[in-house]
């Protein structure tokens, strides 16, 4: 086979190049996809089909959308990047436009989830030993089991998950594990160390735990918490932000302000990878010239990309759709748990929901579930074994999240273990 494909291949032949010549690190479902419009993607057969996973919330303002599309290409044309060795036209823009719409004096401009939330971590630390006085490399920073922040050395070192962190060490210290959503234990882990504690870092909705929804007012009661502590709530929105649970970002929901807010995935719309950083003076001010960047940070197109991706959420009222959307989605496929013993629950806020299979973890029947879902019409990808995640784009429709009700309804009454 020459270096350049000439012609197209089929499914078959695509996924056999990348299990030839890349490595191993997805097991993803077998298609192949070559297009996507709006809720809608298409493999290299043409089939089409309703994407309910929106490359993990990354595409909330749904595929190939033309104001991003455009913004992307025209940035694309005249300027790509310069680093931050210079000063460019559009990052200016793009900082009062964040920092305004999420109510910050600061951002720091980062490109990957993962970098934004090393990003974060090491904000916290500066600020530990400048503002709050914490010995030297003495600072500590809280986090949940079963978080998922990224795949980074350190990120890894406070995993629970033995595929992210088996074989990666030695390990970075300075984090202490308590269990999510237990409020309890945060209270008990600060009055012991809170002389030494830089942030409690933590998602407001765990997604790859399988979207765990913590108990109302536990975001609350975590950031009082903190601040009675003179601790940094550091708020990991990179999944659940930009209108995913129905509102702007998930904390909203208990009218909690972050005092470090981490964002990625849709801040592009899926575009291209762009992520932040957000904070106010008194804690951004710690990072000064040459003591944290990065080449692509701030560039020109994520810069223009970002903005007419959170152009396309306020005008299209996303957040609004996700909140009314997602309470239809849960009522109706409630009414599908009640009806099957295949199905044990439903959960979730706005459209980033989750179905829970009645069967082991270890077991293939999540994984079986989706391969029948795909045959028929819908993509959607187990996580920790026997949940599967259902996050539509948010600029579907309800007839088409009605259709797409109809597929699971169908599939699973006809599903056989």
């Amino acid at each position: 086979m020459s270096e350049k494909i000439s012609e197209k291949l089929n499914s078959k032949s695509y996924i056999e190049l990348e299990n030839q010549y890349g490595a191993h690190n997805y097991h993803p479902l077998p298609v192949v996809l070559e297009k996507g419009e709006g809720p809608y993607v298409w493999d290299v057969e043409g089939k089409k089909y309703y994407d309910f996973l929106s490359a993990y919330s990354a595409v909330n303002q749904g595929h190939s959308h033309p104001k991003i599309v455009q913004a992307l290409v025209d940035q694309a044309k005249t300027l790509a990047l310069t680093s931050r060795a210079f000063y460019n036209d559009q990052l200016g823009p793009y900082e009062k436009k964040i920092t305004t719409l999420f109510g910050y004096d600061k951002v720091l401009p980062m490109n990957s989830g993962a970098e934004a939330v090393e990003t974060a971590v090491k904000i916290a630390r500066k600020w530990a030993y400048e503002k709050k006085g914490v010995a030297q490399n003495q600072a500590k920073i809280v986090v949940c089991e079963n978080n998922f922040h990224g795949r980074t050395t350190t990120i890894v070192s406070f995993s629970n998950d033995p595929d992210a962190y088996k074989h990666y060490g030695p390990f970075t210290p300075g984090f202490i594990k308590i269990p999510y959503d237990d409020t309890e234990a945060l209270t008990e882990v600060l009055a012991e160390h809170g002389d030494s504690i830089a942030a409690f870092l933590v998602e407001p909705i765990q997604g790859e735990a399988g979207v765990y929804v913590p108990k109302e007012g536990y975001l609350k009661a975590a950031s009082e918490l903190c601040k009675k502590h003179n601790v940094l709530f550091i708020a990991d929105e990179v999944q659940t932000g930009i209108a995913r649970t129905g509102k702007l970002i998930a904390c909203h929901h208990e009218q909690v302000q972050p005092d470090i807010l981490v964002l990625g995935k849709a801040l592009s719309g899926g575009m291209y990878p762009v992520s932040a950083v957000l904070a106010d003076n008194a804690i951004m001010e710690v990072i000064q010239p040459g003591q944290h960047g990065s080449t692509f940070g701030g560039n020109p197109i994520a810069c223009a990309v970002a903005v007419a991706a959170l152009d396309v959420v306020i005008d299209e009222k996303l957040s609004e759709r996700a909140q009314s959307l997602g309470d239809y989605f849960r009522t109706e496929i409630q009414k599908l748990v009640d009806e099957t013993d295949l199905l044990s629950a439903v959960r979730g806020k706005g459209l980033l929901n989750a179905i829970l299979i009645n069967d082991t973890p270890d077991s293939s029947t999540a994984w079986d579930l989706c391969v029948a879902l795909k045959e028929n019409g819908l993509l959607a990808k187990p996580t920790h074994g026997n949940i599967i995640r259902l996050a539509p784009p948010l600029v579907i429709s309800q007839h088409q999240l009605d259709q797409c009700i109809e597929i699971l309804r169908n599939t699973v009454t006809q599903f056989s273990r």
